[in-house]
């Protein structure tokens, strides 16, 4: 099974302009690796569809250099992307009535 990540947009604020596509780049290189390490078995049961994903704040050295921005970028998206799967799949679950929590 293959993985399609698409990301339309993704806004930084308080970096150079010009490390932008630098940034970007470690993103992808990151992401790719995080899902082809461990993706595939504990993101996607189904397909997820997110519209937005927000990754939170987090707080990079002043001095990192752009390509250690965008891993921890990644990183920190990845792990959203881990939790929104999570929350899909435990939905899922409670609607076919197996394997959810009944109060």
């Amino acid at each position: 099974m293959g993985v399609e990540l698409h990301i339309e947009e993704l806004v930084l604020h308080g970096f150079a302009a010009p490390d932008r596509h630098r940034i970007a780049a470690a993103v992808q290189v990151e992401l790719a690796r995080l899902l082809a390490v461990d993706g595939r078995a504990n993101l996607l049961e189904g397909p997820l569809s997110v519209e937005t994903v927000n990754a939170g704040a987090f707080k990079v050295q002043a001095n990192a250099k752009p390509q250690a921005t965008g891993t921890q970028i990644a990183q920190a998206v990845y792990r959203t992307m881990k939790r929104e799967a999570r929350v899909v799949s435990m939905a899922s679950r409670s609607q076919r009535g197996t394997g959810g929590r009944q109060p």
